[in-house]
């Protein structure tokens, strides 16, 4: 997958034309969902119908960092890199990666289509129906088809909703703030993984008995709400199950230290592997986190964790 960075005023490789024909989806795709596949899946069709090549613009950072406006902090489902690793995943041939700017928040839906769909040499531009763009989301897809002039073809895919309401990554983020990982998954048609590196812990789970891989997750990633989870890791290519803990550790820590671990007991799994890039897959949540009042009953609670995930795993099916 060839990935290529933008910026208005354009900053391109100067060994990259745009002589390739394009099918497009643009959108910022937090998440990569099953809404957002929806609109990938039909730029891909239409590249193979057209004979061109599929691609997707997205945009980095999040428009409401640059503009403001959102009193909450932004967390993104995936991140810029994960995003694209997903989009490697679905078979997307080209990315473009749009530098959000106050600039390019200024440019006119005219000057967007200009510089960013036709001067890249897009013959078919596939987007949600809700997509804005120009100076303060003037542009719509309406838009988009009005001012194309038969340069460039357009399809809208309509608002994609399960048995509750439209997908959205708004949705999702609700569901890993609560730790309702089976309602994420839904909606985004696998499981919430977080990417991170195995680092050196306090090595006190394999003192009783219960060794953990402590997990250092890449920078920018969003970690479930504190508890227990039944997980998969990815660890030199293999998936293997797990039992996750995500907090404290209030039984061994003081209350007033706030450093968040997270530290995945593998099952049937022995090897040292320190500094290995891994995934963790989140897939439910078993309980909260709380405080035992001493080693027995908390390997106790652990070993009734680890139960409750392998009879999870057995009858798992998204």
């Amino acid at each position: 997958m060839k990935v290529v960075h933008l910026k208005y005023p354009h900053q391109l490789n100067q060994s990259h034309e745009f002589s390739t024909a394009y099918s497009l989806a643009v959108g910022f795709f937090d998440g990569v969902h099953k809404g957002h596949q929806a609109v990938i899946q039909n730029a891909k069709e239409m590249a193979e119908q057209l004979n061109i090549e599929s691609a997707v613009m997205t945009f980095d950072p999040h428009p409401s960092i640059v503009l403001g406006g959102r009193r909450e902090k932004v967390f993104y489902i995936t991140p810029l890199q994960q995003k694209l690793d997903v989009l490697k995943d679905y078979g997307v041939e080209n990315v473009f990666v749009v530098q959000f700017t106050s600039d390019f928040a200024k440019l006119s839906p005219e000057d967007f289509i200009q510089y960013f769909i036709k001067d890249l040499n897009v013959k078919h531009v596939t987007a949600g129906f809700d997509f804005s763009f120009g100076q303060f989301g003037k542009g719509s897809m309406e838009t988009m088809k009005e001012l194309s002039n038969g340069e460039y073809g357009v399809t809208i895919i309509d608002k994609q909703s399960d048995q509750e309401e439209k997908i959205s990554s708004t949705r999702i983020r609700n569901y890993l703030q609560d730790g309702e990982m089976d309602s994420a998954a839904k909606l985004l048609g696998r499981a919430f993984e977080v990417p991170g590196i195995v680092v050196h812990g306090d090595k006190r789970g394999r003192t009783i008995g219960f060794p953990t891989a402590n997990i250092q997750s890449m920078e920018g990633s969003f970690i479930p709400a504190t508890g227990v989870y039944a997980v998969k890791i990815l660890v030199q290519n293999k998936w293997y199950d797990g039992v996750c803990n995500v907090g404290y550790k209030p039984t061994f820590k003081n209350p007033e230290d706030k450093q968040l671990s997270i530290e995945v007991h593998i099952l049937d799994f022995d090897k040292n592997i320190y500094g290995e890039e891994v995934k963790v897959g989140w897939y439910k949540r078993i309980r909260s986190e709380k405080k035992f009042d001493g080693i027995e009953s908390l390997k106790a609670q652990i070993e009734k964790d680890k139960n409750e995930a392998i009879e999870y795993f057995a009858s798992y099916s998204l």
